[in-house]
């Protein structure tokens, strides 16, 4: 199982996310997303290498079956738009690829069932948003 790995600031910020939501407004993928920051390597911001899925990347994803191609850009809820190719880290894909690595493959449950993916590039973030 692969480990994901956060740079600090970005753990700081989904942590604070993760404690604003009420209980009774906490998803699946809320608690999915519990396990994955108890689980993750913590690196310093300037420390995190830039073919790792961060708040703020680009990145391009295929699935492996359909050879689909998905284009996104990882964003905090309020950002998110999937008009915009903009997915939240709060979305099943979101939260299965946050702090993964470009060339990784995962598996991830999504609504239509298990699909295999592979990371095929990833953008380091363009906009930094500082608290």
């Amino acid at each position: 199982m692969m480990i994901p790995i956060l740079k600090k600031s970005d753990y700081e910020t989904i942590k604070a996310l993760i404690e604003g939501i009420h209980p009774t407004q906490r998803t699946k993928e809320v608690g999915t997303l519990q396990s994955e920051l108890r689980r993750a390597k913590i690196v310093e911001d300037d420390k995190i290498s830039q073919n790792v899925i961060q708040l703020g990347s680009y990145f391009e994803v295929r699935e492996i079956t359909s050879k689909r191609q998905l284009c996104l850009t990882l964003t905090l809820p309020g950002e998110a738009n999937l008009q915009e190719q903009r997915v939240s880290i709060l979305s099943p894909l979101g939260v299965a690829l946050i702090g993964f690595q470009k060339g990784k493959e995962f598996e991830w449950q999504l609504p239509a069932g298990k699909r295999t993916f592979i990371i095929e590039k990833v953008s380091a973030p363009t906009s930094l948003t500082t608290t």
